[in-house]
Parts: structure tokens; C-alpha cells; sequence
């Protein structure tokens, strides 16, 4: 019995020690980016490449998300909406649970599944094929070379993919309302442009969607800096940025909601 007692007590004290040294590798990867950051904009064709490998190439299932998911909210919307007779708020409907909450949110979970993804095994196929070591060898800086501009392109694509992601879902709502619900094309459109608030609602999702890009890339660039350079590492690591990335988005789209809008 004493002997499964000191088990379970190094078992949990070895998981503390791997938490701490994992938080100290963190810190020394924040630190030895922050300075790699403003070097890494004199050099923007490399940024603008990186912006369409997980920004263009991205495109494909943020649009189709985008569309489906605004066409079951028009679905569900009409069918709460019309109960009450307000039929006609269907378009301010759609448009906030957008713009506000869904395009951000889900735009960044898409986003750490197929591109938050792709750079952790990238990094991590660069890691274990000693690529990164060579260039460290060479006197090239891999944070400024190839860490720095992937993080640019990710914090400049979340809002543009957001923005896209909610741009489809009012038309895929607008398609379901009006096209085969009967929805009036004139209340959707003017109970957008009069409910929907620029300062409130529009700003307040950009901020989201940059929050979450940032969270969204810093931890797969550093899941694929830090994974063991090993195939079974770089797949741990890709699981871990898919993983971790959906519960911090969440946990900051919890907290942010409550701050933006005074809950």
C-alpha cells in the first residue's frame, strides 16, 4: 500500500516538474520571438507567402463552414422567430450570433485544424530533419527566418478568414430566409444595417478574431519548435496544437464576451 502511495506521489510530481519545464520552454520561445517580430517585416515576401499557405489555402473550408453554418441559423432562427410573430428579425438574428460569437470562434477552431496543424508538422518535419539546426549553423536565426513570419501571416489571416467566414453566413442566411422561408429581402437587409452596431458588434468580433489568431499560432508554432524530433513527436505535438488551441480559444471567448459586452 505505502509502496502505490510513493508511486502515485512521483508520478504526480514528475507530471509538475514536466509542467514547469514545459512553461520555462514557453517563455524562453516568447522571449526569443518578441525580438524577431519587427526584423521579420523587412523581409514581407516572405510573410505574404506564408499569408497564402495558411490564409488562402484556407479559404476553401471557411467558406463552405461559413455558408452551411448561416443557413442553420436561418433555418433555426425562423422556426424560434416565427413562434413570436418577429419573422422579419430573422437578418439581425443571423448577422450578430456572426459577427459577434460564431464567425470568430469557429473561424479560429478551422483555422487550428487545418492550418495551425500544417505549421506544427512543418515545424516539427523541419526540427527532426535537422533543418532548423543547420540554419542555426549557418548564423541564420530560425525565430526571424522561419518562426516570425509564419506568426504574422496567422495574425493577419484569422480576421480576414472571420470577416469572410461571416460575410458568407449572412448570405447563406439571406439564401434560407428569403429564398425558401419567404423572409421579406427588405427587413433582413434593413434590420441588419439598423440593429447590427459598427463600435459594439463589428469591432468587437475583429478584436476577437485577432486575439484568437494570435493564440492560435503562437501555440502551433511552438508545439512544432519544442515536439520531440521524432515521428511520434511531431504527431503528439500536432494533436496537443488542435487541443490546446480549441480550449484556450473558448476560455478567451468566454472571458472577452463578458468584458466586451458588460456581462
Amino acid at each position: 500500500m505505502m509502496r502505490h502511495v510513493l508511486n502515485v506521489l512521483a508520478r504526480l510530481g514528475r507530471g509538475v516538474l514536466d509542467a514547469l519545464a514545459r512553461m520555462g520552454r514557453w517563455f524562453v520561445f516568447m522571449l526569443g520571438l518578441l525580438p524577431a517580430l519587427p526584423a521579420s517585416l523587412l523581409r514581407p515576401r516572405l510573410i505574404v507567402d506564408q499569408i497564402y499557405q495558411v490564409g488562402v489555402l484556407s479559404l476553401q473550408i471557411i467558406l463552405v463552414a461559413g455558408a452551411f453554418v448561416g443557413m442553420v441559423l436561418g433555418l433555426q432562427g425562423y422556426s424560434i422567430l416565427a413562434t413570436y410573430g418577429s419573422a422579419e428579425s430573422l437578418g439581425v438574428v443571423v448577422a450578430l450570433s456572426l459577427v459577434r460569437e460564431l464567425g470568430p470562434v469557429l473561424t479560429a477552431l478551422l483555422f487550428a485544424g487545418r492550418a495551425g496543424s500544417a505549421l506544427t508538422a512543418e515545424l516539427g518535419l523541419m526540427k527532426s530533419t535537422e533543418q532548423l539546426a543547420g540554419m542555426e549553423m549557418m548564423a541564420v536565426d530560425p525565430l526571424k527566418r522561419v518562426v516570425a513570419p509564419r506568426f504574422w501571416a496567422g495574425v493577419v489571416a484569422m480576421p480576414l478568414l472571420a470577416a469572410l467566414f461571416s460575410l458568407v453566413g449572412v448570405l447563406g442566411g439571406f439564401a434560407i430566409g428569403v429564398g425558401l422561408l419567404g423572409v421579406d429581402s427588405g427587413s433582413y437587409w434593413s434590420q441588419i444595417q439598423s440593429q447590427v452596431d459598427f463600435r459594439e458588434d463589428i469591432i468587437n468580433g475583429i478584436i476577437k478574431s485577432v486575439v484568437f489568431g494570435v493564440v492560435a499560432v503562437w501555440i502551433a508554432l511552438f508545439e512544432g519548435y519544442d515536439c520531440l524530433p521524432t515521428a511520434e513527436g511531431v504527431s503528439r505535438a500536432t494533436t496537443r496544437t488542435v487541443v490546446n488551441t480549441s480550449l484556450a480559444v473558448l476560455g478567451l471567448d468566454f472571458i472577452m464576451t463578458a468584458l466586451m459586452f458588460n456581462v
